[in-house]
């Protein structure tokens, strides 16, 4: 008898199983990490972003902004804040699969009817010689319990395993938000600098022009030249004095911008514009294209996205399975408060096993599975397509670097130029050989190439910053 009862629980054990073990199939598949061999030509495996920002940077008034924001910004104090919660997560799937052990104290009192099976056997019953069970029937508890799910298919641990990469992911994007932080600072810095070039140079040509329209008055005095000289000259004048207010009030909101990202309130930025167009850009290496897998926090997150949603389908998996579980108590229980510390009479305990497998209505069961895997697939394209975006950033980079450094060389040839245009047209007017329109336009003229050229200087220091950053620097 004994053997037949085993015999059929075993059998019932695989039928369990093997009904609730039947797996629906789903397609998925492996991320590709193929990249190219080398940029270009180059076979160089040095790489800048292996270096720190403190090292890259060398302006002591931009490396005190940069360590500013790194303590104080808003947003990367709120990242800080969702890697906390992130490492909270995985303390409470860790907590899953282990034991839980809970102390337990309670006290009630009940009434039975008395024309139930409980209420008949307790007016028979006397707990001790000449005292039967009370009507009110009071119960005092305190003992310890536990329960336990057995991790057998591992589907808490995958459940821990997928949270652990997900803290590790917040980790990388709070280090990708730091190489935007660097890059943005950066990047505000050299465009006050540039502005406060820019302001300089429209200074110096309204001082020009007023000097030139002090030279046309006295020629219109002389009836050398008309009044229409006189208010051509007046109205340039007046148009650099108005784009002399856009500049301050545009290096003001430059300012504001740096101080909120240092998470401070409005007040002058620290700087030294002098000899801007000096600046020599650093020169950024850009080693080989796989070593980006490494050095970039957004494909790393990525990957740890990836590697969690790859757990999540595992622990999906697992729930088609049985689950198994044991429950235990030991403790102290009675009546009366007089007889709750008696021993062994007083002495509860119990321990039991189960197995939950599901087997009608699986949908939902089903649906968590799909979606995990259509997860693990969005997880796959969202890691192919950090690997493209950032092979593409560093070679538009690159490719900015070469092609300002050329036009950098040209508009400087074409300011010297018109420059030196400035003071012929001006002898040529006072010798009546040129008319007050070639000294115009060759005033403005110079103007212009000299705010591109400022405006170049600029955009060459930023793609020095750009190209640090999309090699995945600045986060070290």
């Amino acid at each position: 008898m004994k053997r037949m009862n085993k015999y059929l629980i075993a059998v019932t054990l695989l039928t369990v199983v093997s009904l609730t073990g039947c797996v629906p199939s789903m397609k998925l598949r492996n991320e590709n990490k193929a990249v190219p061999e080398t940029y270009g030509a180059s076979t160089d495996s040095t790489n800048s972003a292996k270096l720190r920002w403190e090292e890259f940077f060398s302006d002591p008034y931009l490396v005190a902004l940069i360590d500013t924001a790194l303590n104080n910004n808003q947003e990367l104090n709120i990242i800080m804040q969702e890697i906390n919660i992130a490492n909270n997560e995985v303390r409470a799937r860790k907590g899953e699969y282990l034991p839980t052990v809970d102390f337990k104290v309670g006290a009630g009192i009940e009434r039975v009817g008395k024309y139930t099976s409980q209420g008949q056997s307790d007016l028979h019953h006397e707990y001790e010689e000449g005292k039967e069970v009370p009507e009110h029937l009071q119960d005092y508890l305190a003992g310890f319990f536990a329960s336990w799910e057995i991790d057998i298919w591992k589907k808490l641990r995958n459940r821990k395993s997928a949270a652990l990469q997900r803290y590790l992911a917040s980790i990388e994007g709070r280090n990708f938000m730091v190489t935007h932080l660097v890059a943005e600072i950066a990047n505000s810095y050299y465009e006050l600098l540039a502005l406060d070039n820019q302001l300089a140079i429209v200074k110096q040509n309204i001082e020009i022009q007023q000097n030139a329209l002090r030279i046309v008055k006295l020629q219109k005095q002389a009836g050398e030249v008309t009044e229409l000289a006189v208010k051509r000259f007046e109205a340039e004048v007046l148009k650099n004095q108005s784009n002399q207010f856009e500049l301050q009030q545009e290096i003001i909101e430059v300012e504001n911008r740096i101080n909120f990202l240092v998470g401070r309130f409005p007040q002058p930025v620290n700087r030294s514009s002098d000899n801007f167009t000096d600046l020599i850009p650093n020169t950024v290496l850009a080693g080989l294209p796989v070593q980006l897998l490494e050095n970039r926090p957004d494909i790393r997150q990525a990957e740890l996205e990836l590697a969690a949603t790859k757990f999540d389908v595992k622990a999906a998996k697992a729930e088609f399975y049985p689950s198994f579980g044991i429950k235990a108590g030991v403790g102290l229980q009675a009546f009366n408060i007089k007889y709750f510390i008696t021993t062994p009479e007083s002495i509860l305990y119990n321990i039991a096993a189960d197995l939950v497998a599901p087997l009608v209505n699986r949908n939902a069961i089903k649906a968590g599975y799909f979606s995990s895997g259509s997860k693990q697939m969005q997880a796959v394209y969202n890691y192919e397509r950090s690997i493209l975006n950032a092979l593409i950033e560093v070679s538009n980079q690159m490719a900015m670097v070469e092609n300002l450094n050329n036009s950098y060389e040209l508009k400087q040839q074409q300011v010297q130029t018109l420059t030196q245009s400035i003071n012929i047209s001006t002898g040529l007017f006072k010798s009546a050989r040129a008319d007050y329109m070639e000294v115009l336009m060759t005033q403005r003229d110079a103007l212009e190439a000299k705010m591109e050229l400022i405006e170049t200087k600029k955009r060459q220091m930023n793609t020095s910053v750009n190209i640090y950053q999309s090699l995945g620097g600045g986060w070290r």
